[in-house]
């Protein structure tokens, strides 16, 4: 990664905010470290879950929609990264969900 490759260390949620705020336009962004609901170990950080809204997914389908979030973040998948909840929205479709995106389900361990 360019920042700790120069001295910066950042988590894995700060490294996915960052890399997708600079390859999608986003009126809304969350990340979630769902780690701690799985059978890792403590500061793992390799289960999240993230909730886009962006206007760039209108017209897209919901797995190229997906495919363009995980090219975004495949350096953090090579890195260790496990699993990626997705969950990606124009602003039409956020507003009818009225700002929520649905829970994970629980880990089957």
């Amino acid at each position: 990664m360019f920042l700790e490759r120069h001295g910066c260390s950042m988590s894995r949620i700060q490294r996915i905010e960052s890399a997708l705020d600079q390859g999608l336009v986003l009126l809304h962004l969350g990340v979630e470290d769902e780690s701690h609901g799985h059978n890792v170990p403590q500061g793992a950080e390799s289960h999240f879950k993230v909730v886009t809204v962006s206007e760039q997914f209108e017209g897209v389908s919901r797995v190229n929609r997906h495919r363009q979030v995980n090219e975004l973040l495949q350096e953090e998948f090579d890195g260790g990264m496990h699993a990626l909840a997705l969950h990606t929205y124009t602003l039409a479709e956020w507003k009818a969900r009225f700002g929520e995106a649905p829970m994970s389900p629980p880990c089957a361990h």
